[in-house]
């Protein structure tokens, strides 16, 4: 995996690469999960929120590395 993309000329670092697209995968999950009233099963939804995205992030850079 490359340290850094060259991006408009300007380098940046994969991870930002990474979180940027699993940020758009969550609200995607977010939608979906909003959508059918799931997180009326969930104790507190902001955290699960939070747990949810660390997950998806974690997974993938972990995958990649």
């Amino acid at each position: 995996m490359p340290r850094e993309i060259a991006l408009g000329g300007t380098l940046v670092p994969t991870l930002l690469i990474l979180f940027v697209a699993m940020l758009a995968v969550f609200w995607g999950l977010d939608w979906v999960a909003g959508r059918y009233q799931l997180y009326r099963h969930v104790w507190h939804p902001s955290l699960f929120r939070i747990a949810v995205f660390l997950v998806l992030f974690s997974s993938v850079a972990l995958l990649l590395l």
